[in-house]
């Protein structure tokens, strides 16, 4: 029997799990991305991508041992690229499910984003290295009509998967619509403590302490006096969710007129995130939560609560808010430190 048709489909396998790992990384940015709606239908598909991955395997698992049969450079790249994508989806299941939600300090999330991001340059390498050049018989109607058949079992697999994990009363049943469990609700000792990345948690003195905003210098306790409040939900890219009555001062009342187009709030860290100078009526930069003053943990002496965004906008420790004329689009999707 002629190798050439086991040539052809191995490489229509490859091709279309290299448009899944695509489709699957552009629509988990996305739900990283959003607290809002949108996160729900990327999710979706996300989830079901997820599957139809799971369910090429098995075929390309054969195309890797015929692989590993010939030396060429590079074919452990290709075998850690496999690994990664593993673990990613493993974690992903883990995590959706409940099964495992939190491993020491990380969560299965912290495994099923880093091992995707891990994954990225190997599958470029592998684009590159391993090219494929697509012939008009991939594209026929029997081979699109098999991709809509994986499709459909995905998606399939995926619904009957939810309805099993809500069926046996699994954790994963009652995660937000972004994927992320509820933890500590109003009850602010019991919410979890994160950070973006490789941010240290500072110790910061109020007595030393200053917010620079609108022009002047405010004491911590010229802040500590205001009394806004505002209720809202921290949904954190780590997998948790947390939804607490803030107080502290709308960022309007510290900025006073806005003579720019965007706000720029810095922490003591470096970090800062930017947004619409519109938004400062909807922003509030808290000292507390709860009945209780911020700890460090959670921001000390003051963070900034975003109704709708994702935990890393709700920039900790802050010590600066500036006016500026650069658009509030203006800076990475996420921050880079």
């Amino acid at each position: 029997m002629s190798r050439r048709p086991a040539i052809a489909r191995g490489a229509r396998i490859n091709v279309a799990l290299m448009a899944l790992l695509a489709v699957a990384f552009l629509t988990g940015w996305l739900a990283f991305a959003l607290a809002t709606a949108p996160a729900r239908w990327s999710l979706l598909v996300h989830a079901v991508g997820g599957f139809a991955i799971l369910a090429l395997l098995p075929w390309k698992s054969m195309i890797a041992r015929r692989g590993m049969d010939r030396p060429r450079p590079g074919r452990w790249a290709s075998v850690l690229l496999g690994i990664l994508v593993l673990i990613s989806l493993v974690a992903g299941l883990l995590h959706s499910s409940g099964v495992l939600v939190y491993w020491g300090p990380l969560t299965a999330m912290d495994f099923h984003v880093g091992a995707a991001l891990a994954a990225v340059p190997l599958v470029v390498w592998h684009v590159v290295a391993r090219r494929i050049r697509l012939r008009t018989v991939d594209l026929s109607r029997r081979n699109l009509l098999r991709g809509g058949l994986l499709l459909a079992a995905s998606a399939t697999a995926f619904a009957g998967t939810e309805i099993m994990v809500r069926a046996t009363g699994m954790p994963g049943a009652v995660r937000r619509f972004t994927g992320s469990y509820e933890a500590g609700s109003f009850t602010p000792g019991q919410m979890p403590v994160s950070s973006w990345m490789f941010d240290a948690i500072p110790q910061i003195e109020p007595g030393s302490w200053h917010l620079t905003a609108g022009g002047r210098q405010w004491t911590y306790d010229e802040l500590f006096a205001f009394d806004d409040h505002l209720t809202a939900t921290l949904d954190c890219t780590g997998g948790f969710y947390s939804t607490q009555a803030w107080s502290g001062v709308r960022l309007d009342r510290l900025v006073g007129k806005a003579d720019g187009v965007s706000i720029r709030v810095i922490s003591d860290t470096g970090y800062d995130r930017r947004f619409p100078v519109e938004s400062s009526r909807s922003l509030l930069l808290a000292t507390r939560f709860g009945d209780q003053t911020l700890d460090a943990g959670h921001g000390f002496p003051a963070r900034l609560v975003v109704p709708g965004g994702r935990g890393f906008w709700w920039v900790k420790w802050v010590s600066a808010i500036e006016l500026d004329d650069l658009p509030h689009w203006w800076q990475s999707p996420f921050p880079l430190q």
